[in-house]
């Protein structure tokens, strides 16, 4: 994956093979991730992954343009999709203008908006300004204190309705692919099926076109807890520990610097 994709191609995908989406928010990781992925998405969880926060609602615009920066300075070649962050799209006039210092300010190909039905039209608003955007339904990380934590949608008839009708309504508004999270696998799957866009499920299901995890949960860097939905490619925490333990125990043994190390 070495040509970088772009709005085109990623529609180009659909029914073809599934996307492959992770999260970065430093030059390091996404220099890192880059070669395997097909886009970077700058998450709002930043501050869940790197400031022990419990939810994302404390990210700002400022600190998503800063790590977006460095996520686009360190993968060069990817697609780069960066969060609003919570507050930051309230009204269609506050998501344009705020959309706009994101272009403006970094080389992110889109922004990500929070919310179906009730978001669609400020949606278009930015598709009609030049501000490509990708949709998120379903489970919303912004949403988690006024519905009392994470859970799961897609339960019930009522559910799997709104749903429809949330990923049918982002898709008209001009988003031009959509996240889908913490959805029954079967109406994921159904959703997949009833918009032309690409939808890329996370807690959704293997049905949908494409995946998205939180680097930090993929390389089992997290220790705290594991979602449901992640699976861990590397026990990362562990082996930062080890070579900690061995860099503090080379040093107290006078071990480190070696000769080699030294000027």
């Amino acid at each position: 994956m070495n040509n970088k994709m772009t709005i085109t191609s990623i529609q180009k995908t659909k029914g073809l093979r599934p996307l492959v989406m992770i999260t970065a928010y430093d030059a390091l990781f996404a220099k890192l991730l880059e070669p395997s992925a097909d886009i970077i998405l700058v998450g709002d969880s930043l501050n869940m992954s790197f400031a022990g926060k419990s939810d994302t609602l404390s990210a700002t615009l400022d600190q998503m343009i800063y790590h977006t920066n460095a996520v686009c300075m360190g993968a060069k070649n990817s697609f780069v999709v960066c969060d609003m962050p919570f507050g930051t799209y309230s009204t269609k006039e506050e998501a344009l203008k705020n959309s706009t210092r994101v272009f403006q300010e970094t080389s992110a190909d889109c922004v990500k908006i929070e919310g179906g039905e009730d978001k669609a039209d400020i949606i278009k608003y930015l598709t009609s300004n030049g501000i490509a955007v990708c949709g998120h339904i379903g489970l919303l990380p912004q949403s988690v204190r006024s519905e009392g934590g994470y859970k799961v949608k897609g339960k019930n008839e009522k559910e799997q309705l709104q749903l429809i009708d949330d990923a049918r309504a982002v898709e008209k508004a001009g988003a031009f692919c959509m996240v889908i999270e913490g959805v029954k696998a079967d109406i994921a799957t159904e959703i997949a099926n009833c918009v032309n866009i690409p939808i890329i499920g996370i807690g959704a299901g293997v049905g949908v076109d494409g995946q998205v995890l939180v680097f930090s949960d993929m390389l089992g860097l997290f220790e705290e807890f594991t979602p449901k939905f992640v699976k861990k490619y590397l026990n990362g925490s562990s082996l930062v520990k080890e070579a900690m333990k061995n860099y503090s125990k080379e040093v107290q043994n006078r071990e480190f610097p070696q000769e080699i190390h030294t000027y």
